[in-house]
């Protein structure tokens, strides 16, 4: 009965990482991109941060990182400052056809931020918004682009 209880407790921890990797390719993470992440801090979700390092074969890179990244990976509470500064500096991380995940406390949560205040922080910064997801129980998630004009 004891390892029954187990088996099952394994397959539910593997169901759940099984979820996260596979959110993470809905997101559109590949093989061998270099993703590099602002705004980490005790409160973000680390089963997404796994997934993505596990989708990608490659450890997250922090705001020290010195060279362009593929995508950028921004944690941002209401508390955390300028979004459009925020957004503005993540432009200047990526490559030409890299793209921005903008992660942000759900409804209800500290430091939530509505989508009214992201769209305008968006447009702002010149990116549009290309798809809003769920991406943990706390977070709540929004892929953008720039402008195609390099």
């Amino acid at each position: 009965m004891e390892r029954q209880q187990e088996m099952e407790q394994e397959a539910a921890v593997s169901t759940s990482q099984d979820e996260q990797t596979s959110l993470a390719a809905r997101m559109g993470f590949q093989p061998g991109q270099v993703v590099q992440e602002i705004g980490y801090d005790d409160d973000v979700a680390y089963d997404l941060r796994e997934a993505i390092e596990e989708q990608t074969g490659q450890d997250l890179v922090d705001e020290d990182y010195d060279d362009v990244a593929d995508v950028v990976l921004v944690w941002f509470r209401d508390d955390d400052g300028d979004l459009t500064d925020t957004l503005v500096d993540a432009i200047g991380l990526l490559e030409d056809d890299g793209f921005i995940w903008l992660l942000t406390p759900k409804a209800g949560r500290d430091g939530y931020v509505a989508p009214s205040d992201v769209a305008d922080a968006a447009q702002t910064a010149g990116l549009t918004q290309t798809k809003s997801v769920t991406v943990a129980t706390e977070w709540s998630g929004t892929r953008m682009r720039g402008p195609k004009t390099r």
